[in-house]
């Protein structure tokens, strides 16, 4: 069965006549409890919900884990996971081109905890240099926003060799155009605010794991800390994601052919997008990517160009995120990446 039709039928319950085909949110803080609370599936709205589980059964199958927990954004995700799996005196090799957001989190706050963050680039599998001693690799491929590729397998081999677990931020391609779990990662993330949502008003994350042990520690974290979704935002996402093969289809076509027009343009310097056989990595890509996506990055010659670009469109709307049905355009450098010196 092609993933697109696995995940119209993924998170729904047995069909049962007479029972709704697509159950609605459940809304609780208490849960009834008629005996010993152990013995009950739910007993309080933060520790579990329905709607919840129905989410993570869904993302759990699309990304071939053990298991998914969900959580109210995508930094929240991030935070859980650099919580669970570093403590003092640990090291973590995160990319230095990546999401700045996740950098500023090791950097301005597990740092000051005693976890030691090294930086690496993305680009030509860098970061594996910089493994010993480390207990944890995170990796994000394609980058956000310069979309260099690294190779998962390969360097989840070498982090695995070296004692060091494996993170991959999949929030661009999505779940369906790359499955970092069947190339060795330990963890794939994602923030769903971006093409997983894909309607550009919510807010949600989650992270699927290849063993079922570090669920349980990241549902610990997600009930003490409280980063727990709305049963509101995980319903809209379970019927959102029904339309994610086509969309996500639709990104990668459109996004390719607006990248071979602008390769030809002549106030380009270059563009970057994985699909375009000038990426210097594009035969990885091919290889790992079941599809480039929906974000490419152009560069000019001056900031000055480049905010007349973002300024004059007439059909994307200058605006900071990526994924969903509307066509979006932003100056990374003074918006989304402003408090980075890099």
């Amino acid at each position: 069965m092609h993933d697109a039709t696995r995940l119209i039928h993924a998170g729904l319950p047995r069909p049962s006549q007479g029972e709704p085909f697509h159950p609605g949110p459940t809304f609780a803080a208490p849960f009834h409890l008629s005996g010993d609370p152990a013995s009950a599936a739910y007993t309080y709205g933060r520790y579990h919900n329905p709607t919840w589980t129905a989410y993570e059964s869904a993302l759990t199958e699309m990304e071939r884990g053990a298991a998914t927990v969900v959580f109210s954004s995508g930094m929240a995700a991030v935070a859980a996971t650099l919580g669970v799996t570093l403590k003092a005196g640990e090291a973590v090799v995160m990319p230095s081109d990546a999401y700045y957001t996740s950098r500023v989190l090791a950097q301005n706050f597990f740092a000051t905890l005693g976890v030691e963050v090294r930086l690496a680039p993305t680009a030509n599998n860098a970061q594996r240099e910089h493994l010993r001693g480390a207990k944890l690799l995170w990796l994000e491929t394609p980058s956000n926003p310069g979309l260099e590729v690294c190779d998962i397998a390969l360097l989840a081999e070498a982090a695995h060799n070296a004692g060091a677990l494996v993170v991959v931020d999949n929030t661009t391609p999505t779940c369906l155009g790359q499955q970092p779990l069947t190339l060795s990662a330990d963890f794939s993330l994602s923030s769903d605010t971006k093409a997983t949502t894909g309607h550009s008003d919510l807010i949600l994350g989650h992270v699927s794991v290849r063993e079922a042990t570090w669920a349980e520690k990241l549902r610990t974290w997600r009930t003490q800390i409280g980063a727990v979704p709305g049963p509101m935002d995980c319903f809209l996402t379970l019927r959102g994601i029904k339309t994610l093969g086509v969309r996500i289809e639709r990104h990668s076509s459109n996004a390719t052919a607006v990248a071979r027009m602008l390769e030809d343009h002549p106030a380009v310097r270059q563009v970057i997008y994985p699909g375009l056989d000038s990426h210097p990595q594009y035969a990885l890509a091919q290889r790992q990517m079941r599809l480039p996506g929906g974000m490419l990055s152009v560069v000019l010659d001056t900031v000055e160009q480049a905010h007349r670009l973002v300024t004059r469109t007439k059909l994307f709307a200058l605006a900071e995120s990526l994924g969903g049905v509307e066509s979006l355009i932003e100056h990374p450098y003074s918006m989304t990446h402003a408090s980075t010196a890099d």
